[in-house]
């Protein structure tokens, strides 16, 4: 090649491109090429130059080489010029293979569309060759019946059978192309022989792994058929009943209405709502879709997944004697437990930490005539208030003990107040009637300023003299029971779902949470599915107060119920389902409505209350606590004691409170907290105790509840900021001022009343009006430094830094004291 100007440039074979030559230039009358590869500018002489200085050229001829090269140089540039025209040669390869492959994917891909195409279009014309031979069969069968109606002649009849009997003319040559088509592409191809056959995956509509359900392919071959008799292909409009809870999600909703749920997020989007499938409406904005749509609405609330255990109503026929309840209530220490073990003929009392009831009791007993009492044993402590409440809810009569030797105290008066609000009978045992000391006509005269007016004053509630210790009396008892339960007539229907109240529950180590129910109507057997509370399970045993188990329990009869799934709260109400999911359902809708109300309560609804309330905070000292029990009746008594300990300054915080024995989380979060742990009738297992140790976390077990009251009230009366108090100690008259060098300006006193002493503090009274307060500076009588000074005698005084004193100024003297301070 050569250029305009005459020079010439080098042609570079074996794949090199016009653009690797740059230019060229000449050194006298020889020229040089230079050529650019990738990597490096190789100046190339041209062949038969020479350079100036002499030396052979590669070729043999110094003369034609370029001056200042020698034989090595010449020799490497030309190796690498070789090097990068082999480069030039591997890399178009590459480029041209690289091409090829990508020109053979795109045609792989571009035959697997159309044969997949090729498959759907031959899959429809045999649903529509098969229509079409099912409509021509339809009408064909139609002609005949009307000319068989219309009895035709003989002759007329031949020319309509003969093509009924013979395939349609028109689809033979349809199929006879299509195979020879097939056939003709399909030569050679083992994926194309087999693409006139139906597969599994194509009748399902499925493509990869995603395959049709049975409604949707019945809906496709439906739209189908109608298409093919050139019918509408829109399918019927389904109207529902959409159950409308107070939110819903927007997935939900479709599911609901049987809708696509991209329709419902278009739709929402159309009303300026921008959300997603996983969001939720509230109920107005989903009532105005389930309109939109074309459905109905039914609107619901959550608290109606409670409506399946209503109460239903009993017949007369239906309802059955059961056994009386009876709860015996009274002040502590006044023979409750002791009563009741007389008339079980056992030794319960033996047993009871401090000789004192601290859980509700349930027994069964059977008198010598064959009748069946329950009987519930209420602790009588201050503390247990809300338990002897329950026990008067669920009873049928109350047994209110009093000791003949004590008379009404306040938890007999609280029994009273109990027993009237649940509006149930009364019988008064006046017991301890051994004892000399006893006066029964005073417990008598006492109960009447209660409203309680005895037989034997001409009322007519039940009394009873007896005695636990020797049994006096207790028939009589028994037999009054008895003629009060005959006169309720208390009746039950056995023979439907039980329900019952949770007189108390524990969470036992063996058997997990135990719940001690008492059962007011229906049966409960073992397998029932049940609620109660926030939790619920399956009867998986039952326990009576003997310790034996029972298939099932009746009415008025206490038992140990196993498996639930938590530990419940003592007073709430048993009721059996008919499914797990319903009862799942009705503990999680209780739960989050108690945890809703636990919130509202303790939230704060407006700043202003906000910031009062963490003003109160910073005030009030506060002495954290954590309390394990062994029963919930018991943590929930030690727990209403602990909020009633304090004042405006210092208060009780329970962290937490629970039932079973004190574990290692309990401990972290005592240790967290800075808490000591309180554990009544339970203990920390191996790990708690550990870490217990390690940390430095008290933990304090406790039998009684009224030694744990006093330990923790004692321990809040320690956050007690000490009480100042002032006592005046005498009066000093100043009769002179006098200046001493290096002490400044000393009053000679008189003290005219008291003692005047030096650690005392002193006020400066003048005209009665108080113008400094501090101490003494110096006390002197006469010229020696004494600690005080009698009344009527003289003495010098100097204020600690202050001067500002007057003939006829009065000194009041005075000492502060710190007094101790305790939480009544």
């Amino acid at each position: 090649m050569s250029d305009s100007d005459g020079k010439k440039t080098l042609g570079l074979r074996g794949g090199a491109r016009p653009g690797n030559v740059k230019q060229s230039f000449s050194h006298g009358r020889t020229k040089n090429v230079v050529v650019e590869t990738k990597r490096k500018r190789v100046v190339v002489p041209k062949p038969g130059a020479s350079k100036p200085g002499g030396g052979a050229a590669p070729s043999g001829d110094p003369s034609r080489r370029p001056a200042g090269i020698s034989d090595a140089e010449m020799a490497r540039r030309m190796k690498a010029l070789q090097a990068a025209k082999a480069r030039e040669v591997e890399e178009a390869a590459e480029r041209e293979a690289a091409e090829k492959a990508r020109e053979e994917e795109r045609a792989r891909r571009r035959a697997e569309q159309e044969a997949k195409e090729r498959e759907q279009r031959e899959a429809e014309e045999r649903a529509r060759a098969k229509a079409e031979e099912e409509e021509r069969k339809r009408q064909e069968a139609e002609e005949a019946a009307k000319r068989a109606a219309a009895a035709p002649a003989p002759e007329e009849v031949k020319p309509a059978r003969g093509p009924a009997n013979k395939p349609a003319p028109a689809a033979t040559p349809r199929k006879q192309d299509r195979e020879r088509e097939q056939r003709g592409r399909g030569k050679g191809r083992d994926d194309n022989r087999r693409s006139g056959k139906l597969t599994l995956g194509q009748a399902t509509g499925g493509e990869g792994n995603r395959q049709r359900s049975m409604a949707a392919m019945k809906r496709k071959q439906e739209r189908a058929r109608q298409k093919a008799m050139g019918g509408p292909v829109e399918r019927e409009k389904v109207i529902r009943d959409v159950q409308l809870p107070e939110a819903i999600m927007v997935s939900e909703l479709a599911n609901r209405m049987a809708e696509r749920v991209a329709d419902v997020v278009k739709s929402l989007m159309q009303m300026g709502m921008m959300v997603t499938q996983n969001q939720t409406i509230d109920a107005d904005t989903a009532e105005l879709i389930i309109e939109e749509f074309g459905h109905k609405v039914t609107r619901v609330s959550d608290s109606d997944v409670e409506d399946v255990i209503k109460e239903v109503e009993d017949t007369d026929e239906d309802l059955k004697s059961r056994p009386p309840v009876i709860t015996i209530m009274g002040h502590v220490d006044h023979g409750k437990t002791s009563l009741l073990d007389a008339i079980r003929d056992a030794r319960v009392v033996a047993g009871e930490a401090g000789g004192i009831t601290q859980h509700i009791g349930a027994y069964q007993v059977k008198t010598d005539g064959g009748t069946t009492l329950t009987f519930l044993d209420t602790p009588g402590h201050a503390a247990f208030t809300s338990m002897r409440s329950r026990g008067a809810q669920v009873t049928d009569i109350v047994v209110l003990v009093v000791a003949a030797d004590d008379a009404v105290m306040p938890q007999t008066v609280e029994a009273i107040n109990h027993a009237k609000a649940a509006g149930v009978p009364m019988i008064v045992a006046i017991n301890k009637i051994d004892k000399p000391e006893a006066n029964p006509d005073k417990v008598r005269t006492d109960l009447l300023q209660h409203e309680v007016i005895v037989e034997k004053m001409s009322g007519e509630v039940q009394d009873v003299e007896v005695s636990a210790m020797t049994g006096q009396g207790l028939d009589e008892l028994l037999e009054a029971i008895a003629l009060q339960a005959e006169i309720l007539e208390l009746k039950a229907n056995p023979d439907r779902a039980a329900q019952g109240a949770v007189i108390e529950a524990q969470l036992d180590v063996g058997r997990g949470p135990v719940a001690t129910v008492l059962v007011q109507n229906g049966t409960l057997h073992q397998g029932d599915i049940f609620v109660v509370g926030e939790q619920y399970g399956k009867v998986r045993a039952l326990i009576n107060d003997k310790g034996d188990r029972v298939k099932e329990a009746g009415p008025s009869v206490p038992v140990e119920v196993l498996g639930l799934n938590g530990t419940p709260e003592a007073g709430d109400v048993l009721n059996v389902t008919e499914t797990e999911a319903q009862a799942r359902e009705i503990a999680e809708y209780r739960e989050k409505a108690a945890k809703d109300k636990r919130a509202a309560a303790g939230a704060a609804t407006t700043l202003e209350q906000l910031m009062q309330k963490a003003k109160e905070d910073e005030n009030v000292a506060e002495l954290p606590i954590l309390v394990k029990a062994d029963v919930q009746g018991s943590a929930e008594a030690i727990v209403q004691a602990m909020e009633k300990i304090g004042n405006d300054e210092v208060r009780v915080r329970v962290l937490h409170s629970g039932v079973g024995a004190i574990t290692e989380t309990d401990v972290g979060l005592a240790e967290a907290s800075g808490a000591p742990v309180f554990g009544f009738n339970v203990r920390a297992n191996a790990s708690a105790r550990n870490t217990a140790n390690q940390k430095g976390v008290e933990i304090r077990y406790y039998s009684v509840i009224y030694d744990l009251v006093d330990d923790v009230k004692a321990a809040a009366s320690g956050l007690l900021s000490a009480e100042i108090r002032e006592k005046f100690i005498g009066y000093a008259e100043i009769r002179e001022v006098f200046k001493v060098t290096g002490v400044g300006k000393v009053a000679g006193c008189l003290v005219t009343e008291g003692v005047a002493r030096r650690s005392a503090g002193v006020r400066l009274l003048r005209d009665n009006v108080v113008i400094h307060e501090g101490t003494l500076k110096t006390l002197k009588r006469f010229k020696d430094e004494v600690a005080e000074v009698q009344s009527g005698q003289e003495c010098g005084m100097a204020f600690e830094n202050y001067d500002d004193i007057r003939q006829g100024d009065v000194i009041e003297i005075f000492e502060r004291e710190e007094v101790t301070r305790t939480l009544d």
